[in-house]
């Protein structure tokens, strides 16, 4: 094999696309991650890093354009991280996530003969989310980590985002230039501003979250009045206005303790025939048209008679719960911030849903502990986040032996981890559905269900 070293040029064509939104290149059996191709493409690249078992290159020049390659619609995306695949043609980006899927499962989780169903895409992969995240670093700049690094790269206009959501950022930008108000700088630890976020729902309804490093907002009715009170171009409301304080200097976007500016406690946004109540720190799926798609596939898998105890682990504010609960005889989520399972509590009640019951705390300690005092479930459904499920609330489940098992997931790597985790533990993999919640990017959500050997027999 070459040795190689960094500097070196090479040509060689991208195979593949990593999770990172890399291509992926080998050169007489080494892996090269390029930054700046995409899948099809054959480029010269130069070595910019070198690990023991991989390399790291820059695409110097584009020796012939891959068939799959379209012209980004976002001015921002050669330098913007916030998307990845805008380069890629979307039927190849559908094809690339059911391939990732697929490999995960076989490579990581040793798992074959799996049927991974076609992946659900998208009519219109643009403007889809309804939730923005904005960092905000000195001299007002507002936008996503340039690639591949921790820098603030400014945008005015994001095009997976509703229009609202860019109009109200860019309201926050003038008002912050107007009187001087810094964002945060990371390194210096200085500046008052951190991230900026805004909720939409589908009636229009907004939620904004301006991020602080101290509870001092100066200005703050300035803000308020410019936001509630601006002549619009697009049709929505501002309902809510919150100040959330962050102190600590990680990379947790909120902090613990907000401050209610204006409005409304909650906004509330629907789901199918649901209607749910969303605070600041409620997780809520982003994408509201691939959400209920989603969730009426948990609710084909789970398959209820009517007679059935669920268990929803990482319940959030109760969206999976409800949707079971009208057709389970009781269903039990669990969830961490206690802040969720308040508004998952007030979600059973504006449903009119009276079989839900919910519990604060982490899934790895609740769920064994209502294992011990008896309680048992027919079927459990974990949604938990990218890192996946704590081995104690794996074995849990295994040792209650549910029929079945329905992991919902936004990490195929870490499902696959997971999976394998469950297979040893008595469990089979019957079928696995891709759905692409997040287009123009390298993330795609999994709905899995697996049943106990025994009732497979």
């Amino acid at each position: 094999m070459k040795q190689f070293k960094i500097g070196d040029e090479i040509i060689l064509d991208i195979i593949d696309i990593n999770s990172e939104g890399q291509g992926v290149g080998k050169y007489e059996g080494f892996t090269l991650f390029i930054n700046g191709g995409t899948l099809g493409d054959k480029v010269r690249v130069k070595i910019i890093d070198l690990k023991k078992s991989f390399g790291i290159a820059n695409t110097i020049e584009l020796l012939e354009k891959s068939p799959y390659r379209v012209e980004p619609k976002c001015k921002y995306f050669h330098s913007c991280d916030g998307c990845q695949l805008q380069n890629l043609n979307y039927q190849k980006q559908l094809e690339l996530k059911q391939d990732m899927v697929k490999n995960n499962i076989k490579k990581i989780g040793n798992i074959t003969n799996v049927p991974v169903k076609k992946i659900i895409g998208m009519n219109n992969p643009y403007r889809y989310r309804n939730k923005g995240e904005f960092k905000v670093g000195k001299d007002c700049n507002i936008g996503y980590f340039k690639k591949g690094t921790h820098e603030i790269y400014p945008i005015d206009k994001c095009i997976i985002q509703n229009e609202a959501v860019n109009e109200i950022v860019e309201l926050v930008r003038e008002h912050m230039k107007k009187y001087k108000l810094e964002g945060y700088d990371t390194k210096t630890k200085e500046g008052i501003i951190r991230n900026i976020i805004v909720r939409i729902t589908k009636d229009n309804k907004v939620m904004v979250i301006i991020v602080t490093k101290e509870e001092k907002l100066p200005y703050k009715e300035k803000l308020i009045d410019i936001l509630i009170n601006k002549d619009r171009s697009n049709n929505y409301e501002i309902k809510s206005i919150y100040q959330n304080i962050n102190k600590k200097d990680t990379s947790v976007v909120l902090g613990s303790k907000n401050i209610k500016l204006y409005g409304e406690d909650r906004i509330v946004d629907c789901i199918g025939e649901y209607k749910f109540f969303i605070s600041p720190k409620s997780f809520f799926q982003v994408n509201p048209i691939q959400t209920e798609i989603l969730y009426n596939k948990v609710l084909e898998y789970a398959n209820l008679k009517g007679d059935e105890i669920v268990f929803d682990i990482y319940c959030g504010i109760g969206t999976i719960s409800l949707f079971l609960a009208k057709k389970a005889k009781e269903v039990y989520g669990v969830e961490i911030v206690k802040s969720a399972i308040e508004d998952a509590k007030l979600n059973a009640k504006i449903n009119n849903i009276n079989n839900a019951k919910f519990y604060t705390g982490k899934g790895e300690d609740v769920v064994p502990r209502l294992y011990k005092e008896g309680l048992y479930a027919d079927i459990v459904v974990v949604d938990p986040p990218r890192k996946g499920c704590e081995e104690s609330v794996l074995e849990t489940m295994v040792n209650m032996a549910p029929e079945k098992i329905i992991y919902v997931s936004c990490n195929p790597a870490i499902l696959a981890r997971d999976l394998a985790y469950l297979v040893e533990g008595g469990y089979k993999v019957v079928e696995v559905q891709p759905v692409d919640m997040f287009p123009q990017t390298t993330h795609v959500e999994v709905v899995t269900l697996l049943i106990r050997n025994e009732v497979s027999k």
